[in-house]
């Protein structure tokens, strides 16, 4: 990949997480932004072992298995063991824990949706191009493995 597109796709990934922050900070009832965070990500992949949560957040394995505890006891995911593997713990969102996860990220996207708007920024052309952008990347990955 271009250096030069690898550092905007990275600037542009830091910008959101850093609006993302200041948004949750905000919020005294909202998600912090680590559970945001292991919310979406979790959304992409479950039902996902806690190994590959923390390789998908390059964190360590105790770190998410410590930030899964809080979101677990308020019934946000559930942790199971892997009926295939009994070392292996396999974890999912619950039904609250979709809904908690997409009410909190309602305000960022209306937030960010407005911001840009109004700076005169084709918003819908974007959200198209980067559907697309997805789509083809995810059938990249596919083709590459």
């Amino acid at each position: 990949m271009d250096d030069g597109l690898a550092d905007l796709l990275h600037r542009v990934v830091y910008l959101l997480g850093e609006a993302t922050k200041q948004l949750t900070e905000n919020t005294a009832d909202a998600l912090s932004y680590s559970q945001m965070r292991l919310l979406g990500t979790l959304e992409d992949i479950e039902p996902a072992t806690q190994h590959r949560l923390a390789q998908a957040l390059s964190v360590s394995d105790p770190a998410i298995s410590r930030a899964l505890r809080p979101l677990e006891a308020a019934g946000m995911v559930r942790v199971r063991v892997d009926p295939e593997h009994a070392r292996r713990r396999l974890v999912e969102t619950t039904e609250a824990g979709r809904k908690v996860f997409h009410e909190n990220g309602r305000p960022l996207h209306d937030v960010l949706q407005n911001a840009l708007v109004q700076a005169g920024f084709p918003y819908e052309r974007y959200l198209g191009e980067t559907a697309e952008l997805a789509k083809f990347l995810e059938e990249a990955l596919k083709d590459a493995g």
